[in-house]
């Protein structure tokens, strides 16, 4: 591993002095989400491996290059998971990619997103040097709270090379139960059922259908079933991967169209937005989108107390939009700063996240 910091460390050194970009790949399965790719190709996929695991105390920490997919079979072996339920988007997917896009799937609606779980990082910054943040425990900090920062900064940051990862136990039971319901009534229903003691671990409302998970305990499980009602849903893993890696028949329609898909963060009580065409996620929280008017949709967003992003969409519709919802004047010197402190030359990624940073 040193001596790829030492090649890392020259490349970067050679790129501040030239005036040239980096861009960081580990995998390249999320390279539609987020700006452009540009600059040279820094490849940090060769870091891989899992660095300590401890499964009695819940915690593992890995190599940013290591696949997604062999961490979480190493995981299962021992009746764990990373509960926040990271889509691939492909076989190359990386821990690093999973921390540097911030991503989460249907779990998260339960457990917490990305950066709940991410204890400590290891990285290379913007000035050559090799920074360590955080550690195998959770705690309170002081400032910024490094570790987190580093979920959804799009690599704009610095190289991650190691990343602890706090992990839960699998659901000991699970049930997916489908009922036919407008999206009125679906976001009514989850808001009640979210108040409640039950064992929702996720939901998806398209097409006229609400499908919800119950995790946990038997009892728990089975009780719910029974308050609940519902139809029964076989195969319920293959309906939750789809809806995850975006393979469901409303993203496939998408991608067959090639309309824009947009990504709606709202508050769960928001009302139906009436956009378009829809499917939400996380109890009413995730709006996804195909189509629209670009200034409708983010309006739209922002009056309920949410923004909008460009999840897939082409190269000259993000260069004339921008990804994601444009920042307050408060805010954009906030990232500014933060990308100054970490990457003073500009060197990582740049146009990831926003054109100037």
């Amino acid at each position: 591993m040193n001596s790829l910091i030492k090649d890392w460390t020259d490349q970067l050194f050679d790129a501040a002095e030239t005036g040239r970009k980096l861009n960081i790949r580990g995998g390249g399965s999320k390279s539609f989400y987020g700006g452009a790719e540009t600059g040279d190709l820094l490849d940090v996929s060769v870091n891989r491996g899992i660095v300590n695991y401890e499964p009695t105390e819940l915690v593992v920490t890995v190599r940013a290059g290591t696949p997604l997919a062999e961490l979480q079979a190493i995981l299962a072996e021992k009746g764990q998971c990373l509960p926040f339920e990271p889509p691939h988007f492909g076989p190359g997917a990386t821990v690093g990619g999973m921390v540097a896009t911030g991503l989460s799937g249907p779990r998260r609606q339960a457990v917490g997103a990305v950066r709940d779980f991410v204890l400590g990082v290891k990285l290379l910054d913007g000035k050559g040097e090799l920074l360590s943040f955080g550690g195998q425990v959770m705690k309170n900090v002081a400032g910024y709270d490094v570790p987190r920062l580093m979920a959804g900064s799009m690599g704009t940051l610095g190289i991650l090379l190691e990343v602890s990862l706090k992990v839960l136990p699998l659901p000991v039971a699970e049930k997916t139960l489908r009922f036919v319901m407008s999206e009125a009534d679906a976001l009514e229903k989850l808001n009640l059922w979210g108040g409640r003691p039950l064992p929702v671990s996720a939901s998806a409302w398209s097409d006229g259908a609400l499908t919800l998970r119950l995790s946990g305990a038997e009892a728990a499980v089975a009780a719910a079933t029974l308050k609940l009602g519902g139809e029964v849903v076989n195969a319920p893993d293959a309906f939750w991967i789809s809806v995850r890696e975006q393979t469901h028949a409303f993203f496939a329609a998408d991608a067959a169209s090639a309309a824009p898909l947009w990504r709606l963060s709202v508050p769960s009580v928001a009302p139906s937005l009436n956009l378009g065409t829809t499917l939400i996620e996380w109890g009413g929280a995730l709006r996804w989108l195909r189509g629209g008017d670009v200034q409708l949709i983010r309006t739209a967003a922002e009056q309920v107390g949410g923004h909008a992003t460009l999840f897939r969409g082409e190269h000259a519709l993000k260069v004339s939009t921008g990804v994601f919802q444009p920042l307050s004047a408060p805010l954009a010197r906030i990232h500014r700063n933060i990308k100054s402190a970490f990457d003073p030359h500009g060197v990582f990624n740049h146009g990831r996240m926003y054109p100037d940073l």
